[in-house]
C-alpha cells in the first residue's frame, strides 16, 4: 500500500495519494522514519516486563483483602470508609488506595451516577467550630404507595458532626409541624438562646410566620440560601443523597408506617454507624459527643504498629489517619480558601 502512495505522490501529491488508498497523511513519513532506524539500530528490543514492586501485597493478601472487600458486610461500603471501620477494629490491610487497585483489578470499580457540576454563586458564609452552633434543615419528598402520592421527610443536621438531631415524617408540608419539630429539637437539646444559626433553603415552611415568630422567641439566628440554589444547603442535600442512595432505600412505600420504620433504622445507621468523609469517616454520633478524638487515636495506634511490622511498605514514612475538622463552613470566604492557618473548611460527600 505504501508503494502505492510513493507512485502516486509525484502526479497528485502526498495528501491526495494517501486519501486514495486509505491512510493518513503522516503515514509516508513515519514509514521512512522507521525504515531509517532501523537501517541504524536494527529491530528495535522488546521492552522486559515490568518486575513486580516490592511493596505490593502478595497474592495471599491481595486475596484476603478481596475477600473482605466483596464480603456481605462490606459489599455496598466505599474503601475510604472500609478502610476506617478496619482502623476503628484494629485491622490494617492496606491503604485506600490499594484497596480501589485491588478492586479495579476484580472488575469491582464503576461510576454509579452521573456527576453534575455548578456555577460559583456568592452565597451565605457560616462557620461552625463545634457541634450545636449551626444547625441544617430541609423537607424532602418519599413516593408513596401509588402515583402522584408523597410522604414529607423533615430533616435537621448538624453540620459540624453531621449529627441528624430531629427528624418528622408526615403526609403533608406545613409550617406548624416545623415549627413543632424546631422546639422539640431545640429543646431536647437543651440549646442556649443566642448560640445556635438555623439554616435552611427557601421554601414555604421555611419562609412561614410561625417558623420565624418561633426563632425570635428562641434567639435562633436564621439564615436562608438565595431563591433556586440548592447548594446554598449543601449538608441538608448530602444527607438526603446519601440515604436515597441506599441500596435498602425502596422506589415506593406501602404507607405513612412504612416509611417511618424506615426512616427509623436508617437514622439510626446514619448517625452511629456510618463513616462520613467531612468528619474524618468517623461517625456522626462520635463526632457530636466528643468521642473521636479518643477513636482518632487508636487509629492512629492501629497505623503505627502496622508501620513498625513493615516501614519499607510505607516507604519509611509514618501514617496518619484522616484529620478531624476542626471547623466547618457553609460557602468559606474567598480568603478563608487560601489561608494555610488551622482551620479547615470541610467539603460536603458522602
Amino acid at each position: 500500500m505504501m508503494h502505492g502512495v510513493d507512485e502516486l505522490a509525484p502526479v497528485i501529491g502526498t495528501a491526495a495519494a494517501c486519501r486514495a488508498v486509505g491512510l493518513w497523511r503522516g503515514a509516508p513519513a513515519r514509514s521512512r522514519a522507521r525504515s531509517h532506524r532501523f537501517t541504524l539500530h536494527g529491530p528495535h528490543p522488546r521492552r522486559a516486563p515490568r518486575p513486580r514492586p516490592p511493596l505490593a501485597l502478595d497474592a495471599l493478601e491481595q486475596q484476603a483483602l478481596l475477600e473482605v472487600l466483596n464480603s456481605e458486610r462490606f459489599c455496598d461500603t466505599a474503601p475510604a470508609a472500609i478502610y476506617a471501620t478496619l482502623l476503628d477494629e484494629g485491622r490494617y490491610m492496606g491503604s485506600v488506595r490499594t484497596m480501589y487497585r485491588a478492586l479495579a483489578a476484580d472488575g469491582g470499580t464503576r461510576e454509579r451516577r452521573r456527576q453534575l457540576s455548578h456555577p460559583s454563586y456568592v452565597k451565605p458564609e457560616l462557620l461552625a467550630t463545634s457541634p450545636n452552633q449551626v444547625w441544617s434543615w430541609d423537607i424532602t419528598k418519599l413516593k408513596g404507595p401509588v402515583k402522584w402520592t408523597c410522604f414529607h421527610l423533615y430533616v435537621i443536621l448538624d453540620i459540624f458532626s453531621r449529627q441528624v438531631v430531629g427528624w418528622l415524617i408526615a403526609e403533608r408540608e406545613s409550617a406548624e409541624l416545623a415549627e413543632q419539630l424546631i422546639a422539640e429539637t431545640v429543646s431536647r437539646h437543651d440549646i442556649a438562646p443566642g448560640t445556635l444559626t438555623l439554616h435552611a433553603d427557601r421554601g414555604a415552611s421555611m419562609r412561614s410566620k410561625p417558623v420565624a415568630a418561633l426563632l425570635v422567641d428562641l434567639d435562633i439566628t436564621k439564615s436562608h440560601s438565595r431563591p433556586h440554589v440548592s447548594d446554598d444547603n449543601p449538608y441538608s442535600e448530602s444527607q438526603f443523597k446519601t440515604m436515597k442512595y441506599r441500596p435498602d432505600f425502596p422506589a415506593r412505600f406501602g404507607s405513612l408506617a412504612d416509611a417511618r420504620a424506615h426512616c427509623q433504622t436508617f437514622f439510626a445507621w446514619y448517625n452511629t454507624e456510618h463513616r462520613h468523609s467531612g468528619i474524618g469517616y468517623m461517625t456522626p454520633s462520635s463526632v457530636h459527643y466528643g468521642q473521636a478524638q479518643a477513636a482518632h487515636l487508636l487509629r492512629q495506634d492501629t497505623l503505627d504498629a502496622a508501620f513498625l511490622a513493615n516501614p519499607k511498605r510505607f516507604k519509611g514514612r509514618r501514617p496518619e489517619p484522616p484529620e478531624l475538622p476542626s471547623a466547618v463552613w457553609i460557602n468559606p470566604p474567598a480568603t478563608e480558601k487560601n489561608d494555610d492557618s488551622n482551620i479547615l473548611a470541610s467539603a460536603v460527600n458522602s
